[in-house]
């Protein structure tokens, strides 16, 4: 049984390639996983079309606060961009293109957006893997949300967002602010999507997104652990049994240790009969 998987091949030489922004590997993203049609380049045009107008709206004075407040009212006020609470889960929210088009997203496709049209004044922002809730930083003093209209944020509403996130077990650490690479930015996309496709009973896609992931982590143990799962529903039983081992060899301390064992006895059990 073959378990090549050419969306993931596709997928790994785009990503992989540094001629390409992150933007650029996003918009794949979309057109490999939903929207085969899509025009990237006529995307990139919309975006610089955006930049324009911030352009214009800015006078030349560099000081960050002011640029960040500048960059605020444009986006969400004169834009309409906003943070899509209504359908947070929804899958689309983590496609580029829809974001751009619809005006509204998740924490981290509207930060990929902030992060771009910032810099056609200037404004280095970079990208932070908070988390549970993806964030923006200029500074360590200048933590800011774009999800909620680019609010400034302390330790304090940090904090709040773990606590919301995880209950009140997980205290701030300062390295949740460090800067995260682009390769982490596309695998907290496309486990985003995984879980979605899961939920939604599409496991074809969701091995689509595993693959695409453990095309830029091989050894990531919760995305073999998850194919190996996928696997299993997809009636791949003898693949699935690769996978499942293969996790247990990579965390064999991990908390669902217990579980993968009686699935792979499960496996074997029903092969036998």
């Amino acid at each position: 049984m073959s378990n090549f998987d050419p969306f993931a091949a596709e997928w790994i030489s785009y990503a992989k390639s540094p001629q390409y922004t992150l933007v650029e590997k996003c918009l794949k993203l979309s057109q490999i996983l939903e929207f085969p049609n899509l025009d990237i380049s006529e995307y990139i045009q919309k975006l610089r079309s955006l930049e324009q107008g911030l352009r214009d709206h800015v006078s030349d004075v560099k000081n960050p606060i002011y640029l960040v407040s500048m960059l605020n009212e444009y986006m969400f006020d004169i834009l309409g961009f906003q943070g899509d609470n209504d359908d947070y889960y929804n899958p689309r929210n983590n496609f580029l293109n829809v974001v751009i088009d619809k005006r509204s997203g998740i924490p981290i496709t509207l930060s990929i957006i902030y992060i771009e049209i910032a810099k056609t004044i200037g404004l280095e922002l970079k990208p932070v893997g908070f988390p549970g809730h993806f964030l923006v930083k200029y500074s360590e003093e200048l933590i800011l949300d774009p999800f909620n209209r680019g609010s400034l944020l302390d330790i304090e509403d940090l904090q709040d967002i773990l606590d919301a996130t995880y209950g009140e077990g997980v205290e701030f650490e300062p390295e949740y602010l460090n800067d995260v690479e682009s390769e982490k930015i596309l695998i907290r996309i496309l486990r985003n999507l995984k879980g979605s496709y899961i939920e939604s009973f599409n496991y074809e896609k969701a091995m689509h997104c595993i693959n695409m992931v453990l095309g830029l982590e091989s050894e990531s143990p919760e995305d073999i652990r998850d194919k190996g799962i996928v696997q299993l529903r997809l009636l791949q039983k003898d693949l699935a049994l690769i996978s499942l081992n293969r996790y247990l060899e990579l965390a064999p301390e991990a908390d669902d240790v217990d579980d993968i064992l009686e699935m792979i006895k499960s496996i074997k059990e029903k092969s036998i009969q």
